[in-house]
């Protein structure tokens, strides 16, 4: 029989082994770049289309424009689709270099009609909802069969059910542009909605005939104009700094971790860096883009890796100062720390899934990136961290001292102080309507919107010179900011030229001739080579309706979700309360501060929800337990024992994820700063709503509650 230190030897063996393993794939998907970048950070292809219309209507670009980003998110969760000018519609799809191939399966958006054997037209590609590729069984030979499945709006539907009860035995034509695609033979009445074309000749065949339908559904019909491989927006300086800061703040973490909890600090130190290993192979395996707010999200669930962590270590010394046996603490502190893990990233888990269906574009690339990360976090803290924590006790590390432990502690009167914290919370909430007022009255513009929200002005330069991408930072965006007075500013480069294109905020008549001087003046650029246009926000009217919607649909099944775990709607709506106060104060800070709001904003305001959330969880599920521990105690010294028992945990992980996020700012470009600063106040925000806030929501809720309850 081996020994127990001979059998954690073996353990820690194939541990470090696995370990190796995931390192070594990680460090090939790094090097071997499989990992796609976004076209901020990498860049990629870039169409322009217009449409054949001279003046097509607002409404109908709006809604072509609309529906191409949703068949562009396709190819990338981050593709962007923006109006240029008063006819032509930009899309910069990240990620890809062959513009040709894009263009191939893209197609050529145009019109789209069913016409039955007399010419009259059925309906047309605007009453197709979805057209897909998929293969269903001859029922004559009973062969496998490649097909195309059409589903109709409810006016298509029932257009197609009258055409084809009538048209039994005859054909109905696809034409797109004026060539039939199609010729497909009514075999009987279609009137649930949904038809498929047979006939296909291959799988290929189909997906090019339901792209070309899907295509076909836009309201103008679109020529294109050009075609672009673009340069990261961002640049090389801004990858290896955000690289170099991620290393240094992992590193700050593992040893911060170290310092607090001693050997348990080591377990997550390894169980951190099998996180990362594996967040890094996912990313290349399910070829996910990376960008600026995937970064986000990422940040965000390295934060919840080290909670879960935090939370663990907490009640093993728990466990330990109540007189148990290491080795039984470990135990126990798993199992007591389960509920709050699980509770808390289901909830961050049921905001990603929302995003992620129901947003578009970065909204999407961001649940993308947390989701997987949370998933990550949690099998990397319940499993990985419970193995190595086994098999330092098999190893003999099982001392008290390399543990440590907690003895009871005295509760802090934090409910006491709610009406200071009430105080600040509507101070700084009245400072954010107060600011919006003012600019809104003073500029016309309550926030500070930035290029992906309002769009601006799109100058396309030919300088003499190839320039680098460092050189755009370093000295061409400076004489740009000199003209529009704000660093809000994209620069990329169109591969294979010496043309670069600059998006500012729209720019006058007179601040284009300004800038266009001063691009001669510093650059000796030809002026014949200076074009400007007009572009509209890449985050649309459609987009940001989709985007709250999300936000709105999220919110409410986290509702759903906290009042079905703690059977107790108060804690629900308390949690739900404090997150509206933690979006209200940051939106404070964008107002007075006036950070650009844009694409970033989006990405800074989720990650605050789903930061706090999981915070109040913890403080919530400690309250729950000791309800059931302290009957005999009043409710407002539960609430305070509670917030004081969790407080360490609060602020550790707090600080990890600050000291993350501070470090990304002090090594990062200009563009990672205007990104991070926000990020920085979200954290302290969510930090002290969820000890303060939260909880006292939740004891006045419960105290009205009772008083209601008295009075009947």
């Amino acid at each position: 029989m081996k020994s127990e230190k001979e059998k954690g030897a073996i353990k820690l063996l194939v541990l470090l082994a696995v370990l190796a393993g995931f390192i070594y794939l990680a460090h090939a998907s790094l090097t071997g770049h499989r990992i796609k970048l976004g076209l901020d950070l990498a860049g990629g292809v870039s169409i322009t289309y217009q449409a054949t219309e001279e003046n097509p209507s607002d409404q109908d670009m709006k809604d072509t424009i609309y529906k191409l980003q949703q068949r562009v998110s396709g190819y990338s969760a981050e593709a962007q689709v923006y109006q240029e000018g008063n006819n032509r519609i930009n899309i910069d799809i990240p990620g890809v270099s062959d513009a040709n191939t894009i263009l191939e399966e893209l197609g050529k958006p145009g019109s789209l009609t069913f016409v039955d054997p007399n010419g009259q037209v059925i309906l047309n590609g605007n009453q197709v909802k979805s057209a897909q590729a998929g293969q269903s069984t001859n029922r004559t030979t009973g062969a496998s069969q490649d097909v195309v499945e059409l589903t109709f709006d409810d006016a298509g539907a029932k257009a197609f059910a009258e055409a084809t009860t009538r048209l039994v035995g005859q054909r109905i034509s696809i034409i797109y542009d004026g060539v039939m695609y199609s010729n497909p033979v009514v075999k009987e009445p279609i009137t649930g909605g949904q038809c498929t074309i047979d006939g296909m000749s291959s799988f290929e065949e189909a997906e090019h005939l339901a792209s070309t339908i899907r295509i076909g559904a836009l309201k103008l019909t679109l020529e294109e104009m050009r075609s672009n491989v673009v340069g990261a927006q961002l640049g090389q300086q801004a990858i290896s700094s955000s690289l170099k800061a991620g290393a240094v703040s992992f590193a700050a973490i593992v040893l911060l971790m170290i310092a607090v909890f001693w050997l348990p600090g080591v377990a997550a130190a390894l169980a951190l860096t099998l996180y990362v290993c594996l967040t890094i192979c996912l990313l290349a395996a399910f070829d996910i883009t990376m960008t600026l707010p995937g970064i986000a999200g990422i940040i965000l669930s390295v934060g919840m890796a080290v909670d879960a962590n935090v939370i663990i270590f907490t009640r093993i010394r728990e466990e330990i100062g109540l007189g148990k046996t290491v080795r039984s603490a470990v135990k126990t502190g798993f199992r007591k720390a389960l509920s709050a893990i699980v509770d808390g990233n289901i909830t961050t888990l049921i905001a990603a899934a929302v995003l992620y269906v129901m947003g578009t574009g970065t909204i999407r690339g961001f649940a993308t990136t947390l989701g997987l990360g949370v998933i990550v976090s949690m099998f990397t803290a319940l499993l990985a961290t419970r193995s190595w924590l086994y098999a330092f006790c098999d190893l003999g590390l099982d001392q008290k001292k390399l543990f440590g432990e907690i003895k009871e502690r005295k509760a802090i009167d934090f409910i006491g102080h709610r009406k200071l914290l009430f105080s600040l919370a509507i101070a700084l909430i009245a400072a954010g309507f107060i600011s919006m007022g003012y600019f809104r009255a003073t500029t016309s513009k309550a926030l500070n919107f930035g290029l992906d929200f309002q769009g601006g002005t799109s100058t396309n330069v030919t300088f003499n010179e190839d320039l680098s991408l460092e050189q755009i930072d370093e000295e061409v965006k400076p004489v740009v900011s000199g003209i529009t007075g704000d660093n809000d500013i994209q620069a990329s480069k169109v591969q294979g030229t010496n043309e670069i294109v600059i998006k500012t905020r729209s720019l006058s008549l007179e601040e284009r001739k300004s800038l266009n001087q001063a691009l001669v003046d510093h650059f000796s650029v030809d002026p014949e080579k200076i074009t400007a246009e007009s572009i509209s926000g890449t985050i649309s009217g459609e987009m940001r309706r989709d985007a709250v919607i999300a936000v709105i649909v999220a919110l409410f099944l986290m509702l759903i979700y906290i009042r079905f775990r703690f059977a107790n709607l108060r804690f629900a709506g308390s949690a739900i309360l404090c997150l509206c106060h933690d979006v209200l104060v940051l939106l404070a800070f964008y107002a007075m501060l006036r950070w650009s709001v844009g694409s970033s904003f989006v990405a800074c305001m989720l990650t605050l929800v789903g930061y706090s959330i999981n915070d109040t969880i913890v403080i919530f599920d400690r309250i729950r337990e000791n309800q059931r521990i302290l009957r005999g105690s009043s409710r407002r010294d539960i609430v305070n024992l509670s917030v004081t028992e969790t407080f360490s945990r609060s602020i550790l992980t707090s600080l990890t994820t600050f000291l993350a996020i501070l470090i990304l700012f002090l090594l990062g470009v200009s563009s990672i700063r205007d990104f991070t600063l926000p990020l920085m106040v979200g954290t302290i925000c969510g930090t002290y709503s969820s000890i303060g806030i939260a909880t006292a929501l939740w004891d006045l809720m419960e105290s009205r509650a009772e008083k209601r309850k008295h009075k009947v």
